[in-house]
């Protein structure tokens, strides 16, 4: 076990050592800061202000830093980290073959197992990294602007409509972000599966891009609407329920059991096909 946690770390570290596994970190910051200045323009706010008064809420109450930390990760998590989660897992496998370093790593005693084990908790390590990162950056951000208050959460294609009281709101907030790193666990597990895959890196992203996308399309088909629990997409909506006045565990279950098997069959699929490539 030690000598595993050692060639994880080293994993960490060659990640980490490329300029791409940076780029998200950056946008992210940058999306913020963006998505900070258009809140605080006036058409933004009054949108804002009567979806929660119409309510019998009060604005000020309700309009704080939880509140837009939870509207910054609605909006750009899906798709915008989607982007950044296949870029780095897409390379893990693919990278290293291209370069050659792949076989020079081979020709130690370390088995085709081990080395797809160690990439992929590299990729979930780096996901849970990348959406903790997000996650407390987005609501430091918030309270900096608005302060401390109640949390509110509107999410219709979910139906989530919730007012926490400023009490609940942080500590509910932080337990939603491991949560939203589940989910976004699953692209990751698909960028890794391509990534082992006889393709190059660039193609391993984008392939996992186009799975993620064409799914979010077919999602938001209102014809297909009896096939959305199919689709990843509606699974990976399963943090906003935590928010709820009464959380709907049996079916956040549901949506975690479902990404975890996929997730498992991505590293199952992955690991056979790498076990047979030839390398040489």
């Amino acid at each position: 076990m030690p000598l595993f946690l050692t060639q994880l770390r080293f994993e960490l570290l060659k990640m980490f050592a490329r300029k791409r596994t940076y780029i998200g970190f950056a946008a992210f910051l940058a999306m913020e800061t963006v998505i900070l200045f258009l809140l605080n323009l006036s058409k933004p706010k009054e949108h804002l202000r009567r979806l929660i008064e119409q309510n019998g809420y009060g604005f000020d109450d309700y309009y704080s830093g939880a509140t837009l930390a939870v509207l910054m990760l609605l909006w750009t998590t899906t798709l915008l980290g989607s982007l950044y989660l296949a870029l780095v897992a897409g390379d893990l496998m693919a990278k290293e073959i291209e370069d050659g370093t792949m076989r020079m790593l081979l020709c130690r005693p370390i088995s085709r197992i081990r080395v797809t084990l160690l990439k992929y908790l590299a990729a979930l390590l780096y996901t849970f990294i990348l959406i903790g990162f997000i996650g407390i950056t987005a609501l430091l951000a918030g309270l900096a602007y608005r302060g401390y208050g109640g949390l509110f959460v509107i999410a219709p294609e979910e139906q989530i409509f919730a007012l926490i009281p400023a009490g609940r709101a942080i500590w509910l907030y932080l337990a939603a972000i491991p949560l939203l790193a589940l989910s976004m666990a699953a692209i990751s597990s698909l960028g890794f599966l391509f990534s082992c895959c006889n393709m190059k890196p660039a193609a391993a992203s984008i392939v996992t891009l186009s799975v993620i996308f064409l799914d979010f399309i077919f999602h938001s088909i209102p014809y297909f609407e009896s096939l959305k629990p199919f689709f990843i997409t509606t699974h990976l909506a399963a943090w906003l329920h935590i928010f709820e006045a009464h959380p709907p565990w049996p079916r956040m279950i549901d949506d975690y059991c479902y990404l975890a098997g996929l997730d498992l069959t991505c590293l199952i699929l992955g690991s056979a096909i790498f076990l047979q490539r030839d390398l040489k």
